[in-house]
């Protein structure tokens, strides 16, 4: 484990500022890492990653719509967000960078390496990033309900306080049930922003459901993995949103992805669920384990 001074930045990206966060390694940076999180998640996925990866300086963003990020305005998609995160890189004077990527950020991550191929060294695509296995003729409309389920259900409540978002929503998540920590608490925290006199989830619901459309019906995603040239680690886990068997990628699908994508290399971490992956102690030395060895 190690210890990285934390900051945040705003970062000028269009219609306004993008919230990124940076966590800066003692001594020599040795990696920089581009960290994108998830569809409802917020750079407080990332701490138990970062304590993982000493030497490697992390910078994280509030995706658009989320976090302190979540006034910008939509419409969004997997090609907008990754030109946002193309600013970001210019803001930080990167160059080239690895990327890491977990669940929807890892459909960001591969659409960022076709927009930006000379931004891009290597892919790590965490329990996203490779088609999902959506029924055919599936409305649009119901894609958010379907794939999502409570996790979109609770950006439509009200909470007074985060107590009672703890309480009413966290504590009963079966994903959590055995990694509860003080980062979670922190995490929890940072995801309500005022409405009115309550609060809500900073997630823009909007936003949410732009991007889960684009991402299982939109062209870009296709388009990035038909051109992929990057080298990329796919990484699995057998346990899904609600800590639910199987995960995002059931064996009979995963094996016709890793078929349908020979130059993807894979890697499946047993005892794991889609948050627990990067969000507990376990998950992030296990992952680290895997990131560590091919950053470059």
């Amino acid at each position: 484990m190690t210890h990285h001074d934390y900051r945040t930045t705003d970062v000028p990206v269009a219609g306004g500022d993008l919230r990124v966060a940076v966590w800066e390694p003692p001594g020599e940076v040795q990696h920089t890492v581009l960290a994108i999180h998830g569809v409802t998640s917020s750079h407080l996925a990332w701490p138990f990653v970062v304590q993982q990866l000493p030497g490697v300086r992390v910078i994280a963003p509030d995706l658009r719509g989320r976090g302190a990020s979540n006034t910008l305005p939509g419409p969004a998609g997997m090609a907008a967000h990754a030109d946002d995160l193309a600013a970001v890189l210019d803001a930080f004077d990167v160059d080239v960078v690895s990327v890491v990527g977990h669940s929807m950020g890892a459909f960001v991550a591969v659409v960022l390496a076709h927009r930006y191929p000379q931004r891009v060294s290597r892919l790590v695509l965490v329990d996203g990033g490779l088609p999902l296995n959506v029924p055919a003729g599936v409305d649009p409309e119901q894609l958010v309900p379907l794939i999502l389920g409570p996790v979109a259900e609770r950006l439509s409540r009200r909470w007074p306080d985060v107590e009672a978002y703890t309480e009413e929503f966290w504590r009963r998540h079966p994903a959590f049930a055995d990694d509860w920590s003080a980062e979670l608490d922190a995490y929890i925290a940072y995801d309500l922003v005022p409405d009115g006199d309550v609060l809500r989830a900073a997630t823009s619901s909007d936003i949410m459901a732009d991007d889960v459309i684009d991402m299982n019906t939109g062209s870009a995603l296709p388009d990035a993995l038909a051109a992929l040239s990057v080298p990329t680690l796919f990484i699995t886990v057998p346990r899904g949103l609600q800590n639910e068997t199987p995960g995002l990628y059931a064996p009979a699908h995963l094996a016709d992805l890793l078929q349908r994508y020979p130059a993807v290399d894979h890697v499946h971490l047993d005892d794991l669920n889609h948050y627990t992956v990067v969000m507990s102690p376990r998950g992030a030395i296990a992952l680290a384990h895997l990131v560590r060895p091919v950053l470059v």
